[in-house]
């Protein structure tokens, strides 16, 4: 059940990026809200200033216009305390009566890191004396005692870290709370999704905050459970028709032939009459290897048809199919070239022989059918570690690419050209696949290196 921790380590991924972007949000409006009320609100600045601009002559101290009325702008007062007299020696018109006029060295440091009648001050040096600027009394707050511990300091970046930690823990455990119905909602519906493509049916608790999703698999494997019912009719009726047209077909295909066979050794019928009964004889024969064909292959595609595995030596199983069909090619039009290494003797392998030498002989009878006018057939077994390999290649007729395409990707037998006046290469290949896959092994048809067709049979050697 790997999809709901995913889906979890998602939600907090999600989670944790909102933390890092809100952070960060924050920490840049809080940067350009803070530069944004320098340029007119930094009073030390101000007050530096002001000193600097202060001057001097027989006529007593006097501030420049500018000065003036940027003071008068925000509302702000100020004072010179002499050093010799500590006597309020200069004062802007706007000073509130409150203010004293005469200060003590304790009252300068108050008024300093403080307050004078609860109007935030700030100072200035000049040569002879000190510089106080009062602002509104809600225009400043003023930290009185700007001392801090020196390990507390020393200690911030892990008391920072310890913090975050501990909020992103709580956020965390706050969110798992919040969401753990939630959770408990995914995990059954996770697996009952997953669960569908299997063939058993699913049932998914119709319950919590995904109610009507479980609602909707439930619905879903109802479906695919009875298509899969309907399927089995399907292929049931299919396979118990080819069973049945097989075995009705026998009866009068054996008297065709019985009757055609005499017909064919008649000395009283002239040659035209005999030639006739012989294409008979061997159409029909013709058609009981294609109604044997077709039930075994329906026979394999549903599991009915039983394997007798043994230990088989298919080097010895392929030359005895090859040594039959030499005996029966009289005319001589299609020779068999038997090209395996005379060091392999033997290659073994756990099959069905039956199976085995029905595979191989309609390899071999399928390039006599589809190469009428005669072609050499080249057979051979190789071993490859732990795999042996039957080749059957012709240097006949061939096959277009479009054909080759559609052998290998034939979906069963029932599968049909859309003209069935030419003979085809199909059922008897597809067979030869069935066996192959009851067997463990693999077949692949292409061309052949002689400018005809080509199957490789391969099937996994036996152990020991």
């Amino acid at each position: 059940m790997k999809s709901v921790p995913r889906l979890i380590r998602r939600f907090i991924g999600i989670l944790l990026l909102s933390f890092l972007l809100l952070a960060a949000l924050n920490i840049t409006l809080l940067f350009l809200y803070t530069r944004s009320q320098l340029p007119n609100s930094y009073p030390w600045k101000t007050a530096e200033e002001v000193a600097g601009q202060l001057s001097q002559d027989e006529n007593g101290y006097h501030l420049s216009e500018k000065m003036t009325r940027e003071l008068e702008d925000f509302d702000v007062w100020a004072i010179l305390i002499d050093n010799d007299t500590m006597q309020v020696a200069w004062q802007t018109n706007d000073l509130p009566e409150s203010v004293p006029m005469s200060y003590s060295i304790s009252d300068i440091a108050g008024l300093t890191r403080g307050y004078i009648d609860g109007y935030p001050t700030f100072t200035g040096e000049i040569e002879n004396g000190l510089v106080v600027l009062g602002y509104p009394k809600d225009g400043f707050w003023k930290h009185m005692w700007p001392s801090w511990d020196y390990k507390l300091i020393a200690d911030l970046p892990k008391t920072v870290l310890s913090i975050l930690v501990i909020n992103v823990t709580l956020v965390f455990l706050i969110y798992v709370v919040a969401n753990s119905k939630l959770l408990r909602s995914v995990k059954p519906i996770v697996n009952g999704i997953q669960a569908l493509p299997s063939e058993d049916a699913v049932y998914v608790p119709e319950r919590g905050l995904l109610c009507e999703l479980a609602a909707s698999i439930n619905k879903t494997s109802e479906i695919l459970q009875h298509q899969k019912r309907q399927l089995c009719k399907k292929e049931n009726a299919r396979a118990n028709w080819i069973a049945g047209v097989s075995h009705d077909i026998r009866t009068p295909l054996s008297m065709v032939m019985g009757y055609a066979g005499q017909l064919r050794e008649d000395a009283g019928l002239n040659d035209a009459q005999r030639q006739k009964a012989a294409v008979i004889v061997k159409q029909s024969e013709r058609m009981r290897n294609l109604i044997n064909d077709l039930n075994l292959t329906s026979k394999l595609e549903y599991n009915m048809q039983p394997i007798r595995s043994r230990t088989i030596n298919l080097v010895a199983l392929v030359r005895q199919v090859v040594v039959d069909f030499l005996n029966l090619d009289v005319d001589g039009r299609h020779p068999i070239e038997w090209e395996t290494s005379e060091n392999l003797t033997a290659c073994p392998v756990n099959a069905d022989e039956n199976l085995l030498k029905r595979a191989v002989g309609n390899l071999i009878q399928n390039c006599i059918n589809h190469n009428g006018q005669g072609c050499t057939i080249h057979v051979g077994v190789t071993k490859d570690e732990d795999k042996c390999t039957v080749s059957v290649i012709d240097d006949g007729l061939g096959a277009t690419d479009e054909q080759i395409k559609r052998l290998n990707n034939a979906p069963h037998y029932m599968d049909c050209d859309e003209t069935t006046a030419e003979q085809r290469h199909g059922l008897g290949l597809l067979l030869v696949r069935q066996i192959a896959a009851a067997h463990g092994g693999t077949v692949t048809i292409g061309h052949g290196i002689r400018g005809g067709f080509s199957v490789t049979f391969t099937l996994p050697m036996a152990d020991g």
